[in-house]
């Protein structure tokens, strides 16, 4: 079963559900896990000629969120971040000045579901204004319809981070169906679309894992991710388990392969496994960050462009 898996895989045939949760059923550090992590590694560089690419978020917010994500240092049912602030537009510029400085691909702009339209779309095209034409920027907010998503490319947005989490509707008080038409109308207006699986705990079956990994291929996704989740002191998930370093490996080398992204797979948080799996894209985190109870995650658990930029340098990728 598996060679025939892996068979599909040099004929460039697209997986089924059923492929992917075959290569997810690998036992971890077994000769058929490094030959997963090796043919993830190989279409990585091959593909993506081995490219590196950093993305920066810029967490503009820190307010009890209404989505109520139970894993989510922002909700409102735990909010548990030492601080609430909003930054200001000058302080948001300033920030994306200095980031852009450095090899960033993209600059997202992150806030809670709550934070006000417009206003996000003041920031968004003041931020446009003084990044580089090359620097992408992205948007990481709430859900939208088709008249918002095209305000969003008119401020000068290129693409925006969404997703249908894993559990929509039963760890968070929003439905996948509203996650889905957004989904929908960040495609319809011409925005890119960037993807992720997670926040993916032990309890997640590799059923749902495969399911995101076949919706994002669906969508034509460039810019792909898998992410574990943090239990973050504060919410109801503080005391459970995680999955490995080991474990998050294989699902970004599954990943990477059943989603076909583009351009870039990432890891989140960055660690330095799934660097052999496929990986060749991290992020650099400022302000606010859900899997943090620190206001500044750049100074508690976020990672600093410094630290990223070693990081996949360190796995031989070109920045």
């Amino acid at each position: 079963m598996i060679d025939y898996i892996f068979d599909k895989i040099a004929a460039k045939q697209p997986l089924a559900k059923e492929d992917a949760v075959g290569l997810l059923n690998i036992k971890n550090s077994s000769a058929d896990f490094y030959r997963l992590l090796s043919i993830a590694n190989g279409l990585s560089r091959a593909e993506y000629k081995n490219k590196g690419y950093i993305f920066a978020q810029i967490g503009i917010n820190s307010e009890p969120c209404s989505g109520r994500c139970r894993f989510c240092s922002l909700s409102e049912s735990g909010f548990s971040v030492g601080a609430r602030f909003e930054k200001d537009l000058p302080q948001v510029v300033s920030e994306a000045q200095n980031i852009a400085k450095e090899k960033v691909e993209a600059l997202f702009l992150m806030t809670t579901a709550d934070y006000g339209k417009e206003k996000f779309l003041s920031v968004g095209k003041a931020v446009r204004a003084i990044l580089p034409h090359d620097i992408h920027m992205v948007a990481n907010i709430g859900d939208f319809g088709p008249e918002y998503a095209n305000a969003l490319k008119a401020a000068g947005f290129f693409a925006a981070y969404h997703i249908c989490r894993l559990r929509e509707g039963i760890d968070t008080d929003i439905t996948k169906s509203q996650r889905i038409g957004t989904l929908n109308a960040i495609k319809e207006a011409g925005l890119n679309l960037y993807y992720c699986v997670e926040p993916i705990g032990p309890e997640h079956t590799y059923e749902e894992l495969a399911e995101e990994m076949i919706r994002a291929r669906d969508y034509g996704v460039e810019v792909m991710a898998a992410m574990r989740r943090v239990n973050v002191p504060g919410t109801v998930f503080e005391n459970a388990n995680e999955i490995t370093e080991l474990e998050m490996a294989k699902i970004a080398a599954v990943t990477r392969i059943a989603a076909n992204p583009k351009k870039s797979m990432n890891v989140h948080e960055p660690m330095h496994m799934p660097l052999l799996a496929g990986v060749n894209q991290l992020y650099a985190e400022f302000g606010a960050n859900p899997r943090d109870n620190g206001a500044d995650t750049e100074k508690n658990r976020g990672f600093g462009l410094a630290a990223v930029q070693k990081m996949l340098r360190e796995a031989e990728y070109d920045i």
